[in-house]
């Protein structure tokens, strides 16, 4: 009878608990406040991948304040120019951003570690390095004297090389290129000759077209495929040395970041680590059938030759020693990054890299 009577008054204790729990919790997101952000992204609408990551996280952060938070998602020149949202973020001309850091490399060279450099971390690697290896609170450091708190959020894997309008067959065939690419792999190119142009996504085509410029390089078969360089530039190469796993950031205003109430904040990490995830696997299973769909439609795919891939090596260890003895953030944060990368790599020859070796050479 005591028994019996005891887990009563315990089940009853129970629930009475878990009940002012909730009324608790209830409460307290019934005192949070009602937010209206608008995200400026870089990417036009027409890139379902990148533009989506933005979509993607929007969508979590509302569902997941019961609609008191919520972020408009504006294409690239909706409200500012897509080369302009940093310093849109910085002003608090808008609340946030979406955009690749290489982007703002003209600023500082030191934007560019939040993305990806030359010959620099893959995607797997980079996600270690930023979120068990110090570099995420090192990037913020330098983030923070811009005004902005910056979160990975998206990456597309290691990129193609481009498109081309005539075959690279050696070093000397890179000599006059006129080649759409930026920031670091622009100054790398142009020791070897080529004249790197910076132009955006939407003038690409037509240039190419025109032949404005000879080579122009921007994603990879998904996403090249809807721009249709095939048309108009058939030799189609890899790997985008220069984007070896580039990360798609979210820039938010950091004392808009600092002002918003603790559970909001854990909602914005969550969200950007689930758009994070999702970006990466979309363009893994999306890619493979489109790269078919261009060889069938007649790309021809080729590999950068190796002496071609070492030349462009070679002038990327140089470029990195000039820019560290102008610019100690950099080479701050680079040096550690680089070390990590070595372990990163060694650790990859033993496992993953002969497994995708062999499971290469089976030809499945």
């Amino acid at each position: 009878m005591e028994r019996r009577s005891f887990l009563k008054k315990a089940s009853v204790s129970v629930a009475a608990g878990a009940s002012m729990a909730a009324l608790s919790s209830a409460a307290r997101a019934a005192d949070l406040p009602t937010i209206k952000w608008r995200l400026a992204s870089s990417f036009p609408k027409s890139l379902d991948t990148i533009y989506g990551g933005a979509d993607v996280f929007a969508k979590r952060v509302s569902e997941a304040t019961g609609g008191k938070f919520e972020i408009r998602v504006f294409a690239g020149g909706e409200l500012v120019p897509p080369f302009s949202v940093a310093d849109a973020v910085k002003d608090g001309t808008v609340e946030c951003a979406h955009t690749v850091s290489y982007y703002f490399f003209g600023k500082d060279p030191t934007f560019a570690l939040d993305a990806a450099v030359p010959f620099g971390l893959n995607c797997r690697q980079f996600a270690a390095w930023t979120r068990h290896g110090g570099g995420l609170a090192l990037l913020r450091e330098f983030f923070g004297t811009h005004n902005i708190v910056n979160f990975p959020m998206g990456n597309t894997g290691a990129q193609m090389g481009g498109w081309f309008r005539k075959e690279i067959k050696s070093v000397k065939d890179l000599e006059g290129l006129k080649f759409r690419v930026g920031g670091f792999a622009g100054r790398v190119m142009a020791k070897l000759g080529v004249v790197p142009q910076q132009i955006p996504g939407g003038d690409v085509y037509p240039s190419l077209e025109k032949g404005t410029i000879d080579g122009a390089e921007w994603v990879g078969p998904y996403d090249d495929e809807k721009l249709g360089f095939q048309k108009v530039a058939p030799y189609y190469y890899y790997p985008g040395w220069w984007e070896g796993g580039p990360n798609i950031s979210l820039y938010i205003n950091k004392k808009l970041w600092e002002g918003l109430p603790k559970e909001y904040q854990a909602i914005v990490e969550a969200a950007a680590a689930e758009a994070n995830l999702d970006m990466m696997a979309k363009y893994d299973a999306l890619n493979p059938a489109a790269l078919k769909r261009l060889v069938a439609g007649g790309a021809k795919l080729r590999p950068f030759p190796l002496p071609v891939m070492e030349a462009c090596y070679k002038a990327a260890q140089e470029v990195y020693v000039e820019v560290k003895k102008e610019n100690p953030a950099f080479k701050k944060i680079h040096d550690q990054m680089t070390a990590f990368q070595k372990d990163q790599v060694l650790w990859a020859s033993v496992t993953e890299g002969n497994f995708d070796r062999f499971m290469q050479s089976r030809k499945l």
